[in-house]
Order: C-alpha cells, then sequence, then structure tokens
C-alpha cells in the first residue's frame, strides 16, 4: 500500500509533536515528512517536495493557513485536513464548504476517518471548495453565502440565494434553484435543517425546507401552503403551521 506523505502544519511544537505521535499510533500508513511553523516554512516545504496530506493549523502569527492556501499555484495536488479552535461559526463554514476538519484537541478516532478518506496521489483539493470556505470564514459572522453539494457528478457550488426550496427523499435531499436545475445530495433533510440559516430557510414540512426569500404568497386553510415565485406549491404541515405564520405575524 501507497504511503500517504504528510506535512504537518502549526505554529506549536508539541501540537504538531502530538499530531505525529498520534499518526504514528494509530495511522501507519501515514508518513510524516515534514513540519512547518509557519506559512512561509510550509510553503518552503510543499514546493520542495511532493505530499499527499497536509495537516493545517488555521490560527498562526505572521501568516494564517488561509493566507498560506491563497499563496500557493492551483490546482492543489493534495487532500487538506483543517487543524482548528475555532468557535462554532467558523465550524459551520467548514460544513457548508464540504473541507474535512478536526477540532482541537486532537481525537484519535476522527483522525482515523479523516485519513481513510485520503487516497494518495489521486485526491486533489479543490480550488473552488477552498475559495468557498475563506468566502464563508470571512464574512464573520453574516450569513454564509455559500454551500457545497456533494451530488454524483460531485461538488457543486451553489448561491443559497439561487435555492428555491430542498425536498426530502428517503436518505437524500434534493435542491431546486432558480435556473430550473435540480441537485440531489446524499444527506438527509434533517441535516441542512441544522445547517441553514434560520433567518432565510424554513422547515415547512416534514418534506420540505423553503427559501423564504422566494415566497410568493401563502394561502390559508386546513391544507395551507405557500406559493414559491417559481411556481411551485409546498405544503405548510399543522404542526409547523403557526411557527411559520409567526415570522410573518400572519396568526
Amino acid at each position: 500500500m501507497k504511503k500517504i506523505r504528510a506535512l504537518i502544519v502549526d505554529d506549536e511544537e508539541l501540537a504538531r509533536k502530538n499530531l505525529a505521535f498520534i499518526l504514528h499510533d494509530t495511522c501507519p500508513e501515514v508518513e510524516v515528512v515534514g513540519e512547518a511553523a509557519n506559512a512561509k516554512e510550509a510553503k518552503k516545504a510543499i514546493e520542495s517536495q511532493e505530499i499527499d496530506l497536509l495537516l493545517l493549523d488555521i490560527e498562526m502569527p505572521n501568516g494564517s493557513g488561509f493566507d498560506l492556501l491563497e499563496s500557493l499555484e492551483e490546482p492543489i495536488g493534495f487532500k487538506i485536513i483543517f487543524i482548528t479552535a475555532y468557535h462554532e461559526y467558523a465550524l459551520r463554514a467548514f460544513k457548508f464548504s464540504a473541507v474535512d476538519y478536526l477540532l482541537k484537541p486532537i481525537n484519535a478516532d476522527e483522525l482515523m476517518q479523516a485519513v481513510e478518506k485520503v487516497n494518495p496521489g489521486k485526491d486533489f483539493e479543490s480550488p473552488e471548495k477552498i475559495h468557498t470556505l475563506i468566502e464563508n470564514i470571512s464574512r464573520k459572522g453574516e450569513a454564509m453565502n455559500k454551500i457545497a453539494l456533494p451530488s454524483m457528478e460531485g461538488l457543486q457550488f451553489v448561491s443559497l440565494d439561487d435555492v428555491i426550496y430542498c425536498e426530502s427523499q428517503d436518505n437524500y435531499t434534493q435542491f431546486f434553484l432558480v435556473d430550473g436545475s435540480r441537485v440531489m445530495v446524499s444527506k438527509t433533510i434533517k441535516h441542512f435543517e441544522e445547517l441553514l440559516d434560520p433567518e432565510r430557510f424554513f422547515r415547512v414540512h416534514r418534506s420540505n425546507i423553503i427559501n423564504l426569500k422566494h415566497i410568493d404568497k401563502y394561502v390559508k386553510g386546513e391544507g395551507g401552503y405557500v406559493v414559491m415565485k417559481q411556481g411551485a406549491r409546498i405544503p405548510v404541515s399543522r404542526r409547523r403551521k403557526e411557527s411559520f405564520l409567526q415570522l410573518f405575524q400572519l396568526q
């Protein structure tokens, strides 16, 4: 089996040594070929040798992990696992951008799961994925702007403004977009209910989440429903009706 050549980047020496120790102890397929304490050292190491995996701390003095990535030539020819102690907002940005990340302190089982996804020599990081992450992180508390949707064809990067509604398809979720296209994603609608901003998206029914900006009108009645600007009719369940109407003070 081909070894996974890994570079560890973290400004704290103890953190680098600890990560290298856990890798040696739990991931024998990984060979740590170098360490770097800052973005400048890391760039030099990346340019001087071939690596399959970059284990990258984000918050570092004299240049963050994102500064390093923006300084590299594209396409990036290796997999990236971000190491972070970031707060909840940034973690949502990672999820929106479909990137792999680990929280400090490192959990050995989670590290093993992340490493199992690495396919040396074939697994390259999408530049658009990195750009989406940096864009979402830079919004600093504002609503996320883009989401990476893993479909059968690969990752599709979609502006949240372009999402009309989502529909549950068993263990999958289908996204309906303003241009008439659809994207089927292998995650449940519950996943997206927890991820999407409740000020912009609302789950009106067990099968549907709608984008509030795309509502054209609400039709009252026992079987009330919303009509989206593009014509779709989405039922509002009785259980969610009161909460939905409170958004518009229509009760």
